[in-house]
């Protein structure tokens, strides 16, 4: 079962992220249905651990085996999807893979089917891109040396 659970409030929300960058590039996704961007991850389930999760969430959505090198940010989201209110607390983990990715501009789909739709944006060009949080455009071009806690408060 995974850690996410809703209230009168709104959605709690635990999820783990994958910053994947290659060649000066970042693998970003979105559902079919949606026009915003975020990074690949997704939820964690009840007795999981983090780590562990975003490895079996890379593998469900992609088929890749990934690398944990690090955990770059914490990251408590406050915003609002769909009408409901989320209260998100995310690891965004710096990730890498032996996978040898063709690094385009063309979108592709992952192996789950034509749910998400991924593709690899050039890091110097992410403020063209309507993606969320917006704290990864900055803190991507400037990773520290230790993992930053970050509250992002949308709603």
């Amino acid at each position: 079962m995974d850690a996410v659970f809703k209230t009168e409030q709104g959605i709690f929300n635990y999820r783990v992220v994958g910053v994947l960058v290659k060649e000066g590039h970042i693998l970003i996704h979105k559902s079919v249905n949606d026009s915003n961007w975020s990074l690949p991850g997704g939820r964690v389930k009840i007795l999981e651990q983090a780590q562990n999760g975003l490895q079996r969430e890379l593998q469900e959505e992609l088929g890749i085996d990934v690398q944990i090198e690090r955990l770059l940010w914490s990251v408590e989201n406050f915003f609002k999807y769909n009408e409901d209110n989320f209260h998100e607390i995310g690891f965004y983990y710096q990730v890498s893979t032996d996978k040898d990715y063709e690094i385009n501009s063309n979108q592709f789909y992952g192996i789950e089917g034509e749910s998400l739709i991924y593709k690899w944006v050039p890091i110097a060009q992410l403020d063209e891109v309507d993606l969320y949080p917006e704290f990864i455009k900055t803190e991507i071009k400037d990773i520290t040396h230790y993992p930053k806690h970050i509250v992002v408060k949308d709603c």
